[in-house]
């Protein structure tokens, strides 16, 4: 008998667990059932990541393989990150914003900002690049901001 965890020889019997024996490791202290196998098969698993390749939702694929939607989640996470290499983005971007008069608002707290409208751009999406654009409008002493469609 050897110890699932570490490999050890020197293992003493420690009981039973739903009429089947149970050991106890002399060197690490684990307790474990020889017999007992947990998780679930690669079978299991690949037909889980295969609906949901097809476009079958976590929950649905939970429901017919009989598992929690988060254990068939990770399998999906472990299967992308064992076979798939994450996207580098081809080339890179030299745009730089200078946004000083927004760091300088947002530092001093002014309540008014001079001429015009107050302004700030806002990244949406630091991926694609994307932003939008919010203009701040005053309401019952407080600045609230809102995007105006752009």
């Amino acid at each position: 008998m050897f110890c699932t965890k570490c490999g050890s020889e020197s293992v003493l019997k420690s009981g039973f667990v739903k009429s089947e024996q149970r050991y106890r490791c002399k060197a690490c202290g684990r307790q474990f059932v020889p017999t007992r196998h947990h998780g679930k098969s690669e079978t299991k698993k690949l037909t889980a990541i295969l609906l949901y390749i097809n476009a079958l939702s976590l929950r649905t694929i939970a429901r017919l393989i009989h598992v929690t939607a988060t254990a068939v989640l990770k399998w999906v996470r472990q299967y992308a990150l064992l076979n798939y290499e994450k996207p580098k983005p081809q080339q890179t971007t030299s745009a730089a914003i200078e946004l000083d008069e927004v760091w300088h608002y947002l530092k001093s707290k002014k309540t008014s900002f001079g001429f015009g409208k107050h302004i700030v751009a806002v990244p949406i999406s630091s991926l694609t690049g994307s932003g939008g654009i919010e203009i701040a409008k005053h309401f019952s002493g407080c600045w609230i901001g809102y995007d105006n469609g752009m």
